[in-house]
Parts: structure tokens; sequence; C-alpha cells
């Protein structure tokens, strides 16, 4: 997941800016200084009690803050502590974006093959394999949807935390910045007031003493503030770009249950509306050349049936040769008939006479047999 890069210097400079004295507080200041450093410098230090509570004045200065930035910084690193502990393991949200991403990646079907075919194809059908894991894979995305959720509440409540210790502690650093700037004016003014005083010939006990004693241990004191101002200034920059980066990572968790998932169904969908097309597209593929070799055979039936059939139209039912050889034959026998029967009449008139001499042969033989008889 991208996530935003916090530009770290120019949230430092918003820090410093935002935890720094107004110009009419800086007044204010200025004319404090004056006075602490002019009532200093006309301190009669033959009074002890006066001196004693001044140079304790002096001890005391800025050191509440101090103490309660130490412990602030001290509270923000178990509390940051506590929340990277979450971390160590990728934390709730990290490792739940991690199984959302082999849950989809796994899901994707672009790696589904559409067009294995032949008989493995028909027992292990593609798509419904891809639904049978899609409906295994639907549980497990659930419940990391459900781990996602989860872990976007940690992080607002982690962002609430943080949101309280961040303003406590810019309030400290404001106070802490008002002290430093009043710290830092009375050393000028002081220093100022020793040079003042020098050129004056003024007492040079005196003199030593407010060198020694009061400016040292307040430029000791500067030098502490500045450096917990600083540190005051990388915890708000560490809380601010923890909170900003949870806020990431809570549109990330959001992000992921809404468009990624979607996208995902999105996907599964248009996966099945392609392969039924598929199946449909190929069926009309099928058709589409059954019915053009129908087209074409019967096209090709016509062309040579057709042709035969006007041919046939065209021409007479009996060939002329075969009419003029039979009707040849005809003739001839015909021809051969009368011939026949002229050659015949002779012969059947030898047959008759033959027969009419046996006949006479005959009836007088039957004649004879009768007389026999009588």
């Amino acid at each position: 997941m991208n996530m935003e890069i916090v530009n770290t210097e120019n949230l430092k400079k918003e820090v410093e800016v935002a935890v720094k004295p107004v110009n009419d507080e800086l007044a204010n200041l200025q004319k404090q200084a004056e006075q602490n450093a002019l009532e200093i410098m006309t301190l009669d230090l033959d009074k002890l009690e006066e001196k004693r509570k001044m140079l304790k004045s002096i001890d005391a200065f800025a050191m509440d803050t101090l103490q309660t930035s130490a412990r602030k910084n001290s509270l923000l690193q178990t509390t940051v502590g506590n929340l990277s502990k979450g971390g160590e393991d990728g934390g709730v949200v990290s490792n739940s974006l991690a199984d959302l991403h082999r849950e989809i990646k796994d899901l994707d079907p672009s790696y589904l093959d559409f067009t294995k075919e032949g008989f493995l194809g028909k027992i292990f059908n593609p798509i419904r394999r891809y639904f049978e894991k899609y409906e295994r894979a639907d549980g497990v995305i659930k419940d990391v949807l459900v781990s996602l959720d989860k872990g976007k509440e940690v992080l607002k409540n982690d962002n609430t935390t943080l949101d309280l210790e961040e303003e406590s502690l810019r309030e400290i650093t404001k106070k802490l910045n008002m002290e430093l700037s009043l710290g830092m004016a009375m050393d000028e003014e002081i220093s100022k007031q020793i040079e003042q005083a020098k050129a004056r010939g003024e007492d040079e006990y005196k003199i030593q003493f407010v060198t020694e004693e009061v400016l040292f241990p307040l430029r000791q004191r500067i030098m502490d503030m500045q450096q917990m101002v600083v540190v005051n200034h990388q915890g708000i920059v560490a809380m601010e770009v923890i909170k900003r980066n949870n806020k990431e990572l809570i549109r990330g968790v959001d992000r992921a249950k809404t468009i990624t998932v979607t996208a995902l169904r999105t996907a599964v969908m248009v996966a099945s509306a392609l392969y039924n097309q598929k199946i449909v597209l190929r069926k009309i593929e099928l058709l589409n050349e059954t019915t053009s070799n129908l087209i074409s055979s019967t096209g090709r039936m016509l062309k040579e049936q057709g042709a035969a059939i006007q041919k046939q139209a065209t021409e007479a039912t009996v060939s002329p040769e075969v009419l003029k050889q039979s009707f040849q034959d005809a003739i001839a026998a015909l021809d051969d008939i009368t011939a026949f029967k002229q050659q015949a009449l002779p012969r059947m008139q030898e047959t008759i006479a033959q027969f009419r001499d046996l006949a006479e042969v005959g009836e007088r033989e039957i004649a004879r047999l009768e007389r026999s008889k009588e």
C-alpha cells in the first residue's frame, strides 16, 4: 500500500511556529525581563534572606515545566512503545491486509483457463472449480474484513490517545517557550546591566556575584530549556507522523473493504458472464458452421441436380437414334414375317395334302373294321 510521505522538516517548522509566543506575549516578557534584571542589579547583598530568595528563584526558574516535559516525554515513550508492539509482527491491520491480498490474488480470474477442452475439460470444468474456490475463499475474506474493522478501531483509538498526548505536550512546550523567551531576555538584560555597572565602576563583588551566581546558572537553565524544547518538538512531530500514517492505514482499510472487495466480486461476476458468453458463442459458431455446410451442400445439390434437370428437359424422352433403330427393327421383323409366310404356304399345302391322304386311309380302315364286326 502506498502511504503518504510526511515531510518531517515542514512539520517540524509548523510545530515550532505553533508553540512559539506571539508578538504581544514577547513584548510583555521583555518588560518582565527588564524589571527582573533591574531587581537583581539593585539587590542588597548584605541582606542574606533577600539574596537567598533571589538565588532560589533562579534555581526554580522553569524547573516545574522542565520536569513536567520530562515526565510527558517519558509517558510518550511508553505510549508509542505500546503502540509499536502491535507492529512487531505487522499488526492486525497489516496482517489482515496481507491475508486479503493473498486471497484476492489467488482468486484473480485472469489466471483462469477458460479454454480447457477435451475429456478432462468436461470432468474438471474450469468455471465450476473456480466458483467452488471462490465460495471457500468468500468466508475467509469475510473474516479478514471483520479483522480489518477491529484493526481500524484500534488505529482510531490510538489516534485519540495520541491527540490527547500531543495537545498536552503542545501546551507544555508553549509554556516552556515563553519561559525560555523570558530567560533569554533576562540574560540579555542582565548582561547589559553588568556591562553598564562595570562602566560606572560599581562594586566588583556585586558584579562578580551577579555574573557567577545569577547569569551563569540562568544560562545553564536556558540551555536545558532549549534542549527540552527540541525534544518536545521531536515528540510532537513523532506523534503527528504516527497519527497521519494511522489515518492513511484507516483509509487503506476502507479502500480494501469497498474498492478492492467490490472489484473482486465484479471480476468474479464478469468472469462468469464471459465464460457463459464463450459457451453460447461457441454454440453459435457450431450452429453457423452447420448452417453454412447445409447451405453449401444444398447449393451444390441444386447446382448439380438442376443442371441435370434442365439438360433432361431440353432432350427428348427417347433418343431419336433408338426410335429410328427400333422402327427399322420393326420393319425388318414385318419383312421377315412376310417372307416366312410366302415360304410357308407351299409347305403348308403339301402338309394338308398329306393329312388328307392319311385321313382317307384311316376312313377305309375304320370302315373295314366296322364290317368285320358285323
